[in-house]
């Protein structure tokens, strides 16, 4: 009787790809590691208005590209910067006046 081994794949890190190929918008550079809840609610409002390419409205593609970040990214964020990402949740219902 022959054992088989099994092969180990590398891990795909598919959260990465998304990031860098998506279409859904263009984000400024290193946006997600401003200290700044309003400049991060602000620069993703300015991304989701001006992409020709999303799916769902400009506050629905925002929100969406923050909660990703944060799931995403979450195990390895600073439990400050995570802090500011969910006040930048705030911030983002605020400029789209969803409060």
């Amino acid at each position: 009787m022959t054992t088989k081994r099994k092969v180990s794949r590398p891990k795909r890190k598919w959260s990465a790809r998304v990031t860098s190929t998506s279409n859904a918008m263009d984000l400024k550079g290193g946006i997600f590691k401003s200290t700044d809840p309003a400049e991060i609610a602000a620069s993703l409002k300015r991304s989701a208005s001006r992409s020709n390419r999303r799916k769902g409205t400009p506050y629905q593609s925002a929100m969406s590209m923050l909660n990703f970040y944060i799931n995403r990214a979450g195990k390895n964020l600073p439990e400050k910067q995570k802090k500011v990402l969910e006040e930048a949740k705030d911030e983002l219902r605020k400029v789209f006046h969803r409060e």
